[in-house]
């Protein structure tokens, strides 16, 4: 067993990067804790196997619709057992788990509009297409 601190920098603060952290770090079996810290990085601390650890330093470098990590730093040292599963560190002004959950179901809502308009585009030419031909079709003198 070992521990790994993770300092994490980019657009992570208030756009659910712990609420995924923590999702992921949960997945892997580690123990450990997840917190923003004042100079907008976010600090991770985590121990299990070298394996799962090495998995977790991979799989957190997040860039989706609203995370974006723009730089990873971690080292490891020896494990403390201080901690019994993983989870979110909350400062006194910050919400509560709804709001990331909230921020989830955000998150899939963008990656469905952009899907739908990348798909109602493509259906767009085709209609086009299709029209353009029903006109040459009607009219051959009208055909574009």
């Amino acid at each position: 067993m070992k521990r790994l601190t993770a300092y994490v920098t980019g657009r992570i603060q208030r756009v659910g990067y712990r609420a995924r952290i923590v999702d992921i770090a949960n997945a892997l079996g580690l123990a450990g804790a997840v917190q923003n810290l004042a100079d907008g990085r976010a600090k991770i601390v985590t121990e299990g196997e070298d394996n799962d650890l090495e998995r977790f330093t991979r799989v957190i470098d997040i860039k989706n619709t609203l995370i974006c990590v723009e730089s990873l730093s971690w080292d490891y040292s020896e494990a403390h057992g201080d901690f019994s599963s993983f989870y979110k560190l909350v400062g006194g002004d910050e919400t509560n788990s709804r709001l990331d959950q909230s921020i989830v179901v955000l998150h899939e809502i963008l990656d469905a509009i952009k899907d739908m308009h990348a798909d109602l585009a493509g259906k767009q030419d085709q209609t086009l297409e299709e029209i353009k031909g029903l006109r040459g079709d009607l009219h051959p003198g009208l055909a574009v």
